[in-house]
């Protein structure tokens, strides 16, 4: 691993989304629109990410 932490920012709504994906936010601590957060690059925060990828936009910090 190049880094060990990634930012992560909502950029679609999680309204009339599968629970599982708003699951997904809710474990990445991600709640309003537009908002970022900063998470470890681990498998576990990865997976959520690969599943919800649609609705993120990920950079390395």
């Amino acid at each position: 691993m190049a880094t060990n932490k990634l930012s992560v920012t909502m950029i679609k709504s999680k309204f009339g989304r599968l629970p599982r994906h708003q699951a997904c936010l809710k474990g990445l601590g991600l709640r309003k629109m537009h908002q970022t957060v900063e998470v470890l690059n681990t498998p576990e925060n990865r997976g959520m990410i690969n599943k919800i990828s649609y609705m993120l936009k990920v950079e390395e910090v």
